[in-house]
């Protein structure tokens, strides 16, 4: 993983590209020093995919570091797989536009995958009968992107089953992936299955559950069975289903310690132990009241 020569474990999305199952998530990473920090720290350890959102606020500082940091680790633009998002304020008919400015801000040509953040409209009550409608709107001006070959893959994020159902009954190009909470407290498994069902690459974002995961019992144990850290087994958890993870993290040793992941495997019993976990407990915000 540590030589920027080796090809990262990957998935294979329905569009037959392949996306890392490592990325770096960059929510909450501002400013250009801060942002071309992280990046340097991620390439030199092996991560090969970025994560950023149009209300992350920081595409156009993502863009620059990987423009002057790829040539520095003997990388091309190709050689890496950058999603951003749809904001809310931009469901519906300003969605065109909205993806317009991600792909001006990032400035790398185009986008590997683009995703709608949130199936609510911002300034819309959760209750609005008008957020169907904006979804399948957004969704149009994606596949519109998508077939000019600027948004090389497109999908949704965190969209409950009855929002997956929907597009995929109504859309011409299927959503890639589904981004959504992930962690041994939300298994997800009527979202996975529909994923399943579909062939959606089913990802995760908030693997350690916004830090509070690493403390839990079962996690510290298994990691000292390991030698391994709470975070690295947490994610390594989800890797070893095949789900694909986002950690965040603006410390370089805590990027290059996240990377190291594939390197060790959890037995069955413990993939069970921490699966058992689940409790339906989510730390992020809740899409099952938008209609």
């Amino acid at each position: 993983m540590s030589s920027s020569s080796s090809t990262p474990p990957s998935v294979l999305l329905s569009t037959g590209v392949q996306m890392p199952l490592l990325g770096l998530g960059t929510y909450k990473l501002r400013g250009a020093k801060d942002v071309y920090r992280a990046v340097d720290a991620a390439l030199a350890a092996g991560y090969r995919a970025f994560d950023s959102a149009a209300v992350y606020r920081n595409e156009a500082d993502l863009g620059q570091a990987l423009k002057e940091l790829l040539p520095k680790h003997g990388l091309t633009r190709e050689d890496v797989f950058i999603t951003s998002k749809l904001g809310p304020k931009d469901q519906g008919e300003r969605a065109m536009q909205g993806a317009l400015h991600s792909l001006a801000q990032l400035d790398l040509g185009y986008i590997d995958l683009y995703l709608i953040h949130w199936p609510g409209s911002q300034g819309l009550l959760v209750s609005d009968q008008r957020n169907p409608g904006n979804r399948a709107q957004s969704w149009a001006a994606l596949e519109e992107l998508h077939a000019e070959g600027k948004l090389k893959a497109i999908g949704v994020s965190n969209y409950t089953p009855a929002h997956m159902r929907e597009l995929l009954q109504s859309c011409r190009v299927p959503p890639a992936v589904l981004q959504v909470e992930f962690h041994p407290w939300l298994c997800q498994t009527e979202l996975r299955s529909v994923c399943e069902e579909y062939g959606v690459c089913f990802q995760a974002y908030s693997s350690l559950g916004q830090a509070e995961l690493v403390t839990e019992p079962v996690v510290m144990e298994v990691a000292k069975t390991y030698e391994r850290t709470p975070a690295q087994v947490l994610l390594r958890w989800a890797v070893q289903q095949g789900v694909p993870v986002l950690p965040k993290s603006s410390n370089p040793d805590r990027i290059k310690d996240n990377a190291r992941i594939f390197d060790f495997t959890l037995s069955d019993t413990d993939m069970d132990r921490l699966s058992a976990l689940d409790c339906g407990h989510k730390f992020c915000w809740d899409p099952t009241e938008v209609v």
